[in-house]
């Protein structure tokens, strides 16, 4: 393909302005709108959950939606696929795939720059080498000073032509970057009407029914039993892990900006991979006890999964001294690291330097939630012992 495409964009360098080119990012996300968005995005999120669940329209598609295609994926035509318009986003996907390849091309000659640098700078040293010793009267210097200025022309032939070249490319990739940003103001102007023409098309949306699953014969009864501090207790850990699960968007948003940083714009973050992974370092601590409440964590049960409630029971109160253990040995080192770490305002090593110590705090605060949601069985647990019932086992 590339025998193909050189002389279009030979041809391109040579007619467009400089000024054409793939636009740089080096964006770098500042601490403080990422807490916020860590601590504000779910609030806002669940808001807008509720609010569709209100407000069910029925519509096959959403305008907010589209603009967030348009604006999110609009590159790739996505928001013409959302409106049931495919065809004119193959245009789409076409000039993205020669904005890729440009950049393609582009990396193999800004590889192609860095060796002729460095080759140049190995003929001027020995250029300069080779001279001195012409001018100290060496033997058979002269013959290796010419060597060395024969090299030293070579190299910067190479580097002259390389970096003709890598401008081509990147001047090739710019113009179709721009081209598909002059589409996509267009399609911002005709959105309205390729939404009002989807839902001409396809007026309603298709409604689905779900059940809720019933009881199996290995219900837990023990999980019937409620009491105000249990309950308390379960919201608190089904807020938690309801809230921390909304992030998962969040690292959607922040991995889509990587790659399109990294493969089209040839600019790679340094805050992306590192953001990511210590929310979801916090997530996992936060959603500790909400995973204890629905029975999400692995256990080792091909004995325990066939004994009687009353037996599961026996077995969970005397196994669940080495849980507190556990779970109150993890919250004083926590809480250990996690005033170390206040004290001191701790912050990555990296370039980027976002702030440690929230994340070490996340350690004694998911472990205090896991501990409250341990309190709660252990009572459900007791209660059943002495011959509570909930009022759906009793049913």
């Amino acid at each position: 393909m590339s025998d193909i495409t050189a002389p279009l964009a030979q041809a391109l360098h040579a007619v467009l302005p400089v000024w054409v080119a793939l636009p740089n990012m080096t964006f770098v996300l500042p601490h403080g709108i990422y807490w916020s968005g860590i601590v504000f995005f779910p609030l806002i999120a669940a808001y807008l959950v509720r609010r569709s669940e209100r407000d069910r329209t029925g519509k096959a598609v959403s305008l907010p939606v589209a603009y967030m295609f348009l604006i999110a994926s609009g590159f790739i035509g996505l928001h013409r696929f959302y409106l049931r318009a495919p065809k004119f986003a193959l245009v789409f996907i076409a000039l993205f795939f020669l904005v890729l390849h440009g950049n393609r091309e582009g990396a193999v000659w800004r590889e192609a720059v860095s060796k002729a640098q460095n080759d140049l700078k190995i003929a001027a040293f020995e250029v300069d080498h080779f001279k001195r010793r012409v001018e100290e009267g060496r033997s058979g210097a002269e013959a290796q000073f010419a060597k060395a200025q024969a090299a030293d022309k070579g190299a910067r032939s190479r580097l002259e032509a390389a970096e003709r070249r890598r401008a081509e490319w990147h001047s090739f990739s710019g113009f179709f970057s721009y081209l598909i940003f002059i589409l996509l103001v267009i399609d911002a102007c005709l959105l309205q009407r390729l939404y009002r023409r989807c839902l001409v098309v396809e007026p309603e949306a298709e409604t689905k029914e779900f059940r809720v699953m019933e009881r199996g014969p290995r219900h837990d009864p023990r999980r019937d039993i409620r009491t105000p501090f249990t309950d308390w207790i379960d919201r608190i850990n089904h807020w938690a892990g309801t809230y921390v699960a909304y992030w998962a968007i969040i690292a959607v948003f922040v991995y889509y900006y990587e790659v399109l940083a990294r493969y089209v714009f040839n600019a790679p973050t340094n805050w992306a991979h590192e953001g990511m992974f210590l929310m979801f370092g916090m997530q996992y601590l936060l959603a500790g006890g909400y995973g204890y409440l629905n029975e999400a964590h692995v256990r080792v049960d091909v004995l325990y999964e066939h004994r009687s409630a009353r037996a599961k029971a026996i077995i969970d109160t005397m196994t669940s001294v080495f849980f507190f253990i556990f779970v109150l040995a993890l919250l004083w080192s926590g809480a250990v690291f996690a005033l170390d770490a206040i004290e001191v305002r701790e912050t990555t090593l990296n370039e980027w330097g976002i702030q440690y110590w929230p994340v070490k705090l996340a350690i004694p605060v998911g472990a205090f939630l896991l501990l409250l949601q341990g309190v709660a069985k252990l009572v459900r647990d007791i209660l059943y012992l002495r011959g509570l019932r909930g009022p759906a086992a009793r049913s």
